[in-house]
């Protein structure tokens, strides 16, 4: 239902722009998001955007990333600028009524099969 494009290798300094296409119904009716996740880390949100449209961003990205929404193609993106290798890592887009949750623990949603995600999209910054 969430299909995450758009990742790839880019140098340090550079930008990527990620974007998740979603079912109409769970566009409208859910918090957005993206989380990433590097081998040996625990998953950690990222940014994510509210039925309302508030964004929220985690303090490691935040003045770099931007995520948004496109009503008109069902799609969220995330706009990645100043990339840092510290950004290396999979790339989830998740669907849930939690925004706080997808912030704050998106592992424990996942694990426990709560909400909507993807299958990831690689990001490297070398």
């Amino acid at each position: 239902q969430l299909v995450e494009s758009g990742g790839g290798s880019v140098q340090a300094g550079g930008s990527l722009r990620l974007s998740c296409d979603a079912s109409r119904y769970t566009f409208s009716a859910y918090c957005m998001g993206w989380s990433r996740q590097t081998p040996g880390k625990e998953r950690e949100g990222v940014a994510a955007i509210d039925s309302d449209d508030s964004a929220d961003y985690s303090d490691s990205v935040k003045g770099r990333f931007t995520v948004s929404k496109d009503m008109t193609k069902n799609t969220i993106h995330l706009q990645m600028n100043d990339l840092k290798p510290d950004d290396t890592g999979m790339y989830y887009c998740a669907a849930t009524s939690d925004c706080l949750a997808l912030m704050t623990n998106p592992g424990y949603l996942e694990a426990l099969g709560i909400g909507y995600w993807g299958q990831g999209t690689q990001v490297t910054v070398s």
